[in-house]
């Protein structure tokens, strides 16, 4: 059973549609509900109508289909209805979706730490490199100095 303002929201939703499932002048058939089975699990909100040829007025119909498929209606304006069921098809399609966003979600604090640690880590890694071959080449330096002494 849907809410007031979720019905609201759905009627608002619903404006934009083109009429998908239509009834004709033999009512509520089985195909007619395989149909708009077919259509709630794809669509979840469906906007039908009702033919003047049709023995049913458009609330009957929708009526009908709602009870055959689990639907509730929304809405029934004239000739026109709107029927909607949660499916669970877009509903682990929308879950799947938010778990790859949720992984693609980086905190730009946290991003920025890191990069400023490994930038430092690389400068200390620069400055060990470059006291470390400074050291090296003041040994080789103090051992000539050396070897110059006792030659002279």
């Amino acid at each position: 059973m849907l809410t007031s303002k979720e019905r609201a929201e759905l009627r608002t939703k619903a404006n934009g549609l083109d009429t998908t499932l239509i009834v004709g002048k033999e009512g509520v058939t089985p195909n007619v509900i395989a149909e708009a089975e077919i259509l709630l699990e794809a669509r979840e909100l469906v906007k039908g109508r009702a033919l003047e040829t049709s023995l049913l007025t458009a609330r009957e119909a929708s009526d009908a289909i709602c009870e055959a498929t689990g639907a509730d209606g929304v809405q029934t304006v004239g000739s026109k209805f709107v029927i909607y069921r949660k499916s669970k098809k877009l509903e682990r399609e929308a879950q799947e979706k938010a778990a790859r966003e949720k992984k693609k979600t980086v905190n730009p604090v946290k991003a920025g730490v890191q990069k400023r640690r490994k930038q430092m880590k690389e400068e200390r890694e620069r400055k060990n490199a470059f006291f470390k071959q400074a050291a090296i080449e003041a040994s080789i330096e103090r051992q000539r100095q050396k070897k110059k002494n006792r030659e002279d």
